[in-house]
């Protein structure tokens, strides 16, 4: 976003208003990153340093405590009446001298409130209290922020150069003093995989799946070939199945198989019995060919942004040979990084790629040339206001 006056963001605000009021896609989005540019063009350095130095670490910290003292679920089952500081205290265990003065900073950072000698739960605590976000804030303080704070360290040591792709000379491993990869961490030290669960369970609730903005319709069930190959959606390495199953929900009259391909272990955690057979479920690993030929479509989910570009080519590779020209298609769901207007979460994705992976998000040049070094040429890269992550939609050069 090129930096402008406060003047002409307050007017961006104004304009955006009505957006709002109709609901329509992306403007509450929109209002929230007009707001962080308005901070940013009226902050003086001296307050920008104490808001992101000393009140944003001190909010996550007291946010992390209050985890485990339980403190946004007691606020919510007091509801309106609210706790006073003592009954607080009480409560959470904590003294009520310093509970006070760490809720008086949530207070004044807008996570509570405080009215009439009580404390107050808000919509945001109340939504933190859940479970997904109580452990997601776990694994962001526990895992996640050592690392973003062994960067200084870390590049100044190895001479601030790019990581290596090996997955065991970034940030994460100077923080957390290990030698492991991250994933192979996570299952070394429970509960960090449960939590690291949780985290990637939350991390685009409350925003329209690819399925909602990609052109279903147009784009993969008209055109249809049952004759050819009676397969219509392949979800590659798709988990659990959490795309296949909104995909199912969502069209339930779609023609075809849609089937979940994931690794043994997955496939073998996976009751496809308990969804009423929506979906078929097939032990693949993606760096071996894929056995399904012809498929209308085959998707991957935030698959490539986990590799680098030579594991990422060879991921292309093995689904190449399977695709039939002119029918097949290959959607990738990854976030396309814009180089004049970035949005936060596309950078703070690119950031936790880096600290913890040592990869990164790609800009739209980039992927065009990784996918066509693939053997693949993009077709169109779909979006949708306030979503991070695009459909982009490939098949056979």
């Amino acid at each position: 976003m090129v930096f402008q006056s406060p003047e002409k963001i307050l007017d961006h605000i104004v304009a955006t208003r009505a957006a709002f009021d109709k609901k329509e896609a992306g403007s509450r989005e929109a209002l929230i990153d007009y707001s962080r540019a308005l901070i940013a063009s009226l902050e003086i350095p001296s307050e920008f340093v104490q808001r992101t130095f000393w009140a944003e670490p001190a909010q996550s910290a007291i946010i992390r405590m209050a985890v485990d003292v339980k403190l946004f679920q007691y606020l919510q089952e007091a509801g309106t009446e609210g706790l006073s500081p003592s009954d607080l205290s009480q409560k959470t265990g904590v003294d009520v001298t310093l509970l006070q003065r760490l809720a008086r900073h949530l207070v004044a950072m807008n996570v509570l409130t405080f009215h009439d000698g009580v404390f107050l739960a808000t919509t945001l605590s109340n939504g933190l209290a859940t479970e997904n976000y109580q452990q997601s804030i776990c694994f962001c303080y526990d895992a996640s922020r050592p690392s973003f704070n062994a960067f200084p360290g870390h590049f100044r040591q190895n001479g601030y150069k790019s990581p290596a792709l090996s997955g065991t000379d970034g940030p994460f491993q100077t923080a957390h003093a290990t030698e492991l990869p991250f994933f192979d961490w996570l299952v070394a030290t429970p509960p960090h995989l449960e939590h690291f669960g949780s985290f990637m369970a939350s991390y685009r609730h409350g925003k329209p799946d690819w399925h909602e903005f990609y052109p279903v319709k147009e784009r993969m069930i008209e055109g249809f070939d049952l004759s050819s190959n009676e397969t219509l959606l392949v979800d590659v390495g798709g988990g659990r199945g959490h795309d296949v199953v909104t995909f199912v929900v969502r069209h339930k009259s779609h023609p075809g198989k849609v089937v979940l391909q994931d690794r043994e272990p997955v496939i073998a955690s996976v009751n496809v019995g308990a969804t009423g057979q929506i979906f078929e479920a097939q032990a693949h690993d993606f760096f071996t060919p894929q056995p399904i030929q012809g498929a209308r479509a085959y998707f991957l989910h935030s698959i490539l942004h986990d590799w680098g570009d030579d594991e990422s080519i060879k991921i292309i590779e093995n689904i190449v040979p399977a695709l039939k020209k002119g029918y097949s298609r290959v959607l990738f769901n990854e976030i396309v990084v814009n180089d004049e207007n970035p949005t936060l979460a596309a950078t703070s994705m690119d950031m936790m790629m880096l600290a913890h992976l040592n990869v990164r998000e790609r800009t739209e040049s980039e992927w065009r040339n990784l996918l066509a070094e693939g053997g693949l040429q993009v077709i169109k890269i779909h979006t949708y206001p306030g979503v991070a992550e695009s459909v982009i939609e490939a098949e056979l050069a």
